[in-house]
């Protein structure tokens, strides 16, 4: 991966981008991508928007979401401490013994997110899953009115920033779901736009919002661009580790490229074309059946306006939802080179009609 690429993804995994609260991420991703679209801009739900060639034809969307999941301040409690809302869908296990930032109106506030230590739960009390009202946040606080003065109902909070390389190509983050789904989209419009090869179809990328609360940014954006076709971007599970069992879910392996999605949710024709493009290409790809919809911006891009043709590129992750998500950085690249050579591929003449 170039360094400068590199770069804007660590920058963007920096940041805070709990859905809703995208906004940071959000002006990181269009001072990137200001450097090689013909325009970018933001719609009132907040989604951002890079345009190439928007006078060409046919209109292609490409999709990442760049929220991820947070914490949202509900309650300040007498004794300072605070309560709070999950914003997504959180494996509530994960939560206590973290640090995190309460990202206020003045600047981010140190946390620590606690709960009864186990050596003072009953036998009962342990064999139960932790419950998120049973959980708190210390800022140490002496009371509620010291915590009033450092922070709001309705912050929102995050774990830490944590990105660092392993071994193998790998990088551990927290909230690659999916800000890198924001990040391959943006490559793939960087690479068209310096590419000799000019595209005949406008092309359109975006960092869309609040996927993980109901894929809502998709929805917006997909009506307010009108495409023929739309491609997301997300992760998926990867099964290369320990107790999945892969008559299941599928085998997915990190570093042997983004997965192409086939099932209702995707356009067969959409399907055919990624397949035969990863291997005109020799992009590494991997597939993968999902029999309905697939929980992603791909469902509620399929589903607008009249239909759009729509495919699914996954990149496989280890550990989702979890605040050490790990990928493959050469499956970003080729997951970006894929849709660039997507972009380049369609034109008016494309029929994805099945």
């Amino acid at each position: 991966m170039r360094q400068e690429s590199k770069a804007f993804l660590e920058a963007m995994l920096a940041l805070p981008s709990p859905s809703g609260y995208e906004g940071p991420v959000r002006e990181v991703w269009k001072e990137e991508t200001q450097k090689f679209a013909d325009s970018v801009d933001s719609d009132v739900h907040g989604n951002a928007i890079a345009a190439l060639n928007p006078k060409g034809s046919p209109r292609i969307m490409f999709a990442g979401h760049m929220d991820e999941l947070g914490l949202q301040v509900a309650h300040i409690a007498d004794n300072g401490y605070l309560h709070f809302h999950t914003i997504g869908g959180f494996d509530a296990s994960t939560i206590p013994g973290r640090k995190v930032r309460i990202h206020t109106a003045t600047g981010p506030v140190l946390g620590v997110t606690g709960r009864k230590a186990i050596h003072l739960m009953s036998q009962e009390e342990r064999g139960k899953p932790s419950k998120i009202h049973e959980m708190w946040i210390d800022i140490g606080a002496k009371d509620a009115e010291a915590a009033r003065k450092l922070v709001a109902i309705g912050d929102p909070v995050t774990y830490e920033p944590n990105f660092e390389l392993m071994g193998e190509g790998l990088a551990v983050a927290r909230g690659f779901d999916d800000r890198m789904g924001a990040f391959v989209v943006a490559e793939a419009l960087r690479q068209v736009a310096m590419g000799k090869e000019k595209p005949r179809a406008a092309l359109y990328a975006v960092a869309t919002v609040q996927e993980e609360i109901g894929l809502r940014g998709a929805r917006t954006s997909a009506f307010g661009i009108d495409p023929l076709v739309g491609i997301a971007v997300d992760v998926t599970h990867a099964t290369d580790h320990p107790e999945v069992d892969k008559r299941r879910v599928g085998d997915v392996k990190l570093g042997e490229g983004p997965v192409i999605t086939r099932g209702a949710n995707i356009n067969p024709k959409v399907f055919t074309l990624l397949v035969q493009l990863a291997e005109k290409e020799n992009i590494p790809h991997q597939v993968e059946a999902t029999a309905g919809g697939t929980g992603t911006d791909a469902n509620a891009i399929q589903l607008t306006r009249a239909g759009v043709a729509t495919g699914l590129l996954g990149v496989p992750l280890r550990y989702m939802h979890t605040p050490v998500e790990v990928l493959s950085l050469s499956d970003l690249a080729a997951a970006s080179r894929l849709l660039a050579a997507f972009a380049l591929a369609v034109d008016d003449n494309t029929n994805f009609v099945p």
